[in-house]
C-alpha cells in the first residue's frame, strides 16, 4: 500500500524513498512526485572507483594534522577511545543514513531532501553553499602545498637554515627558527593582524591558479575523469604514509614521541571542551554535511550495500588518522630528542668552559661523567645530576626536558609547515623526503576537493537542466568563481581569513545542516519509514538500533555539539594565531569588530535557504490547494512543485520541454 503522506505536507501527496525509480507503490490513486534523476546520470564503471573516491574525499588533509594535534593535546589514548565511542554511535549511523538516502533516491543533496518534501529542499542548498566556503579556502591549502613542493628541489632545503643581509643574520629569523621565519615571511609574506590587508602575494596566487587548474581538469567530464585520477590521489598517500612510517621509526627518539603520545590520560574525559572537539574531529572526518557522501553513493547502483560501505569507509579513515599520527609523532619525537641533546651538549660545553670545583665542599657538584666530551652525554644522566646539583650552581645551566619539548608541537597547519617541516630538515636527504611529503598532501588535498567540488555540482546539475546539459560550463564557470573568491586568501593578511572560514565559517552552519537532515529524516519522514526503504533496496532489514541512534543519540549529539560552539563564540570573543614581526613569535588576537560581523553574516547567508525553502513551499502548497475540481477533489501537484524557493526557472523549465 502507498504510504501515507507527510504531515507537513498538507494536501500534497510525499513519494516514498522506494519511489525514486519511478514505483511509487500498489495504490491506483494517481500519485505525482518530483522528478528523481536526470534522463541519463553517470555511474561508477566499477565497486573500487566509488571506494576510492569515497574514501578519499573522507581522509583528508585533517587526518594528517588535525587529529593528530588533537590527540596530542586532548589525552593521547584517553581521546583515541573516547573519538572512537564517538565514532560508533554518531558517526557511523550518520554516514549510514547519508549514503542510504543518496542511493535510494540516485540525487544530489538538493534533491534528495526535495524528495523528501519541497519544504526541505534549503537543507540542500545549504549544503551546497557550505561547500563552496570550504571549497575556496581549502585549495589555498593546497596551494600553499604546491608553493613547498616547487621549493623542495633544492639542497638545503630553503627553510633549513636563516637567510643573511650583508653577512649578518636576519633579525627576526635569528629571534625565532628558520622554518617559522620561512613559513610566516618567506611564504606568506603575513601582516601583523588581519586589518592590515597588504597586496596579493604573487607566488601563492600562482599556486591558487595552478590548485583550480588541476581541479577544473579533474572535474571537467564528472566522475569519469575524477574517478580516474583518485586512483592515483586516494593510494599515494598511504604508500607515502608507510614509507615516513618505517623511516620514523628508524630514528632515535621516535618511542619517546609515540609514548607521549599514546599515554593515556583518562581525567580528560571529565571536559566537556575534549568532548566538543572529538564530536567535531568525528563530523568532519567523515564529511557529514558537505552533500559529497550524498552525490557520490547517488551513482550507485540501489543493490549496492551501503551499510558495510559506511563501516568500511569509517574503519579505514580512523585507521588512516591512527597511521598518520604514529608517522607524525615518530619524527617529532626525532625532533624534539635532537632539540634536547642539542641542549644537553651546549649545557655540558658551557659547564666545562667556566670553574670546576676543586676539592672541598663543592666538589660533589662535579658530574660522573666526561664533560670533555659534550656529546657523549646521555639525557637520563645528565638530568639526574642537573636536579641534584647543576641547578644550584652559578652556571646558570638550562634543563633540557623531552616532555616539554614534546609539549611545543604545533596547531593545524603549522604542524605541517613549521614543526614536520623542521624535523625533515634533520634527515639525511632531506629534499626527498620533503618532496615526498608535500607530495602527500597535495594528492590528500586534491581528492578531498574532488569530493567538495562534486557535493555542489551534482546536486545543482541534478536540480537544474540548464545546467545538466551545460555540466562542462558549470565545472569551469564554478572554479573561475572558487579561484577569484579565493583572492581574497592570498592578500599578506589571508592565512587569518583561512584561519576564520576553517574555525567559524564552515563549521557552525555544517552542524546545522547535519542537525536539519537528521531531524528530517528520523522524525519528520520517520526512522521507521526509512528503514523500510533500506529494507527494500537492500533486500534485508538493518538494525532497530539505527531507530533510536538517529532519533535520539546522533541528533542529541548534534544539538549538543550546536549549543556547545555557540555558548564558546558567545561567551569568549573568537580570536586567532597573528604572527608579530617585531617580536619575532606568535600572539593571540580577538577578530575586529568588522571581522565578526562578516563571520556573522556568512553563517546567516549559509543558513538561510533552510527558512526560505519552507516558507516559500508552504506557500506554493497553499496556492495549490486553492481551486478546487467539479467533484470537490484538490489539485493535484504539478511537477513545478519541484522548482526551487530561491529561483524561478519555470520559464526554463517549460522551455526545456
Amino acid at each position: 500500500m502507498e504510504k501515507q503522506p507527510l504531515p507537513l505536507e498538507g494536501a500534497e501527496v510525499a513519494a516514498s524513498l522506494l519511489g525514486a525509480n519511478g514505483a511509487a507503490g500498489s495504490s491506483e490513486l494517481p500519485v505525482t512526485s518530483c522528478p528523481s534523476e536526470p534522463p541519463a546520470r553517470d555511474g561508477w564503471n566499477s565497486k573500487v572507483e566509488y571506494f576510492l573516491a569515497q574514501v578519499g574525499f573522507s581522509v583528508g588533509l585533517g587526518n594528517v594534522w588535525r587529529f593528530p594535534y588533537l590527540c596530542h593535546q586532548n589525552g593521547g589514548g584517553a581521546f583515541l577511545l573516547l573519538y572512537v565511542l564517538l565514532m560508533l554511535l554518531v558517526g557511523v549511523p550518520l554516514f549510514f543514513l547519508e549514503l542510504a538516502a543518496g542511493q535510494s533516491i540516485r540525487q544530489g543533496s538538493i534533491g534528495v531532501w526535495k524528495h523528501l518534501s519541497p519544504k526541505l529542499c534549503g537543507i540542500g542548498y545549504s549544503s551546497c553553499v557550505v561547500c563552496f566556503y570550504v571549497a575556496v579556502y581549502y585549495n589555498v591549502i593546497i596551494s600553499w602545498s604546491l608553493f613547498y613542493l616547487g621549493n623542495s628541489f633544492q639542497s638545503p632545503l630553503p627553510w633549513e637554515q636563516c637567510p643573511e643581509q650583508g653577512n649578518i643574520t636576519v633579525a627576526e629569523c635569528a629571534a625565532s627558527a628558520p622554518t617559522t621565519f620561512f613559513w610566516y615571511r618567506t611564504a606568506l609574506d603575513v601582516t601583523d593582524s588581519i586589518q592590515e590587508t597588504g597586496q596579493l602575494n604573487a607566488p601563492l596566487t600562482c599556486c591558487l591558479l595552478a590548485a583550480w587548474t588541476v581541479v577544473c581538469l579533474g572535474m571537467f567530464k564528472g566522475i569519469k575523469t575524477s574517478a580516474k585520477v583518485m586512483y592515483f590521489s586516494s593510494i599515494f598517500p598511504y604508500v607515502v604514509l608507510l614509507c615516513f612510517l618505517v623511516r620514523g621509526l628508524l630514528l632515535d627518539g621516535a618511542r619517546e614521541g609515540i609514548v607521549h603520545m599514546f599515554y593515556p590520560k583518562l581525567e580528560i574525559w571529565g571536559s566537556v571542551q575534549v568532548w566538543r572537539q572529538a564530536a567535531t574531529q568525528v563530523f568532519f572526518a567523515l564529511g557529514l554535511g558537505f552533500g559529497s557522501v550524498i552525490a557520490y553513493s547517488s551513482y550507485n547502483p540501489r543493490g549496492n550495500n551501503c551499510h558495510r560501505d559506511a563501516f568500511t569507509v569509517s574503519f579505514i579513515n580512523f585507521l588512516t588518522s591512527l597511521l598518520a599520527t604514529l608517522v607524525v609523532f615518530s619524527v617529532l619525537g626525532f625532533r624534539a630528542k635532537n632539540t634536547v641533546m642539542t641542549c644537553v651538549a651546549s649545557n655540558v660545553e658551557l659547564f666545562s668552559q667556566q670553574n670546576v670545583p676543586g676539592p672541598g665542599p663543592q666538589q660533589r657538584w662535579v658530574p660522573s661523567f666526561n664533560v670533555s666530551e659534550p656529546a657523549s652525554v646521555g639525557l637520563e644522566e645528565y638530568r639526574s645530576w642537573f636536579h641534584a646539583h647543576g641547578a644550584r650552581g652559578p652556571w646558570n645551566l638550562t634543563d633540557c626536558d623531552l616532555e616539554k619539548e614534546m609539549q611545543k608541537g604545533a596547531q593545524g597547519t603549522g604542524l605541517a609547515f613549521i614543526a614536520f617541516t623542521e624535523a625533515m630538515s634533520l634527515l639525511p636527504g632531506s629534499p626527498f623526503w620533503s618532496a615526498l611529503f608535500f607530495l602527500m598532501l597535495l594528492n590528500l588535498g586534491l581528492s578531498t576537493m574532488f569530493g567538495t567540488m562534486e557535493g555542489i555540482l551534482a546536486p545543482l546539475a541534478d536540480s537544474f537542466k540548464v545546467l545538466s546539459r551545460n555540466k562542462t560550463k558549470l565545472t569551469v564557470g564554478g572554479c573561475v568563481l572558487g579561484f577569484l573568491i579565493g583572492l581574497l586568501f592570498t592578500q599578506r593578511c589571508g592565512n587569518y581569513f583561512v584561519s576564520m572560514f576553517d574555525d567559524y565559517t564552515a563549521t557552525l552552519p555544517l552542524i546545522m545542516v547535519v542537525v536539519c537532515e537528521t531531524f528530517s529524516v528520523s522524525w519528520l519522514y520517520g526512522a521507521d519509514r526509512f528503514l523500510d526503504d533500506i529494507e527494500g533496496m537492500l533486500g534485508w532489514r538493518p538494525s532497530v538500533l539505527y531507530k533510536y541512534l538517529w532519533k535520539y543519540v546522533g541528533l542529541l549529539a548534534m544539538l549538543g555539539l550546536l549549543g556547545a560552539s555557540l555558548i564558546r563564540m558567545v561567551l569568549q570573543r573568537p580570536t586567532y594565531l597573528a604572527w608579530s614581526q617585531e617580536k619575532a613569535s606568535e600572539e593571540e588576537l580577538p577578530y575586529p569588530d568588522w571581522a565578526l560581523a562578516l563571520l556573522s553574516l556568512l553563517i546567516l547567508f549559509a543558513m538561510m535557504p533552510v527558512p526560505l525553502g519552507f516558507v516559500h513551499a508552504a506557500l506554493r502548497s497553499r496556492a495549490a490547494r486553492g481551486p478546487r475540481g467539479p467533484a470537490g477533489f484538490q489539485a493535484v501537484p504539478t511537477a513545478d512543485e519541484c522548482e526551487t524557493p530561491l529561483t524561478d526557472v519555470t520559464d526554463v523549465e517549460q522551455t526545456a520541454v
